[in-house]
């Protein structure tokens, strides 16, 4: 699905934009159903905490009061529009282009900063979140709602992927120092609904505050390829939906209702 030179873009830069993965029906269903899920399942909080939101490139002192960031896991669960998502052939192909045929889906997270105050996050990677023994292992945003500089589009540092897992700051959130890896460095990818924007788990990555008075909502959707094993973290131990491809047979792996583990001896 991808071209030559999207996937030759995508391995220097660690990142890609894919244009109207999702048609505008599709995009309406997801958004109708994504506020439901917000309005009867989700708490918003404060965003991501730590030190690092004392640092004015991110937040002021008035702001860092005000910061709302709605979260839930796994929209599938709960809306039939977010199921048809994952499940997206042409996300799904691409991403095969990337790390190889067989694709798996590894967690559904929703991401939505709240009007004017929508909170940030910091430069950070994906791995110290949900760890794998190698990089295949592909983040695709799905914009529900256009990214803007304004609303908080995602920031990425091109290249950033072939430094590895980096160690990262546990105070708080998991995060990279801020005066080593500043967000102005970074370079805004902004997006359109329906827009999907795939980025390597260790691209490192950040966003700004939301400023105008809509949501901004955004979906990760996790994918890996079912040979590259979770060392840790969330939703480990959890076999996820075949989006693309058939699984394969991974010696240590034992797929069962309890999870990636041995099955239980039986109870006498």
């Amino acid at each position: 699905m991808l071209t030559k030179e999207e996937i030759s873009f995508f391995n220097e830069n660690s990142y890609l934009r894919m244009k109207a993965v999702y048609s505008p029906d599709e995009v309406d269903a997801m958004s109708r159903e994504l506020d439901h899920v917000i309005e009867n399942f989700v708490t918003p909080s404060k965003g991501w905490q730590g030190p690092w939101r004392k640092d004015s490139q991110y937040l002021s002192a008035d702001e860092e009061s005000k910061t709302m960031l709605a979260g839930i896991k796994e929209l599938q669960h709960f809306s039939p529009a977010w199921a048809h998502a994952i499940l997206n052939q042409r996300l799904a192909a691409s991403i095969a282009d990337l790390i190889g045929p067989e694709v798996e889906l590894q967690q559904v997270t929703l991401h939505a900063k709240g009007p004017e105050y929508g909170a940030p996050f910091p430069m950070h990677q994906d791995y110290p979140f949900y760890p794998h023994e190698d990089d295949r292992f592909i983040d695709a945003l799905v914009h529900v709602d256009a990214g803007t500089e304004e609303n908080g589009c995602i920031k990425f540092l091109p290249g950033s992927h072939q430094l590895g897992p980096l160690k990262h700051l546990r105070n708080g959130s998991h995060h990279l120092p801020t005066e080593q890896y500043p967000i102005e460095d970074a370079v805004s990818v902004p997006a359109d609904a329906g827009d999907v924007v795939l980025f390597s788990i260790n691209t490192i990555h950040g966003s700004a505050v939301n400023r105008t008075k809509e949501w901004r909502r955004l979906v990760r959707l996790g994918y890996r390829n079912p040979r590259n094993k979770q060392l840790g973290g969330q939703a480990f131990g959890r076999p996820g939906i075949m989006v693309h491809g058939v699984r394969p047979k991974v010696e240590g792996v034992e797929i069962n209702p309890y999870g990636l583990w041995p099955r239980p001896a039986a109870t006498p």
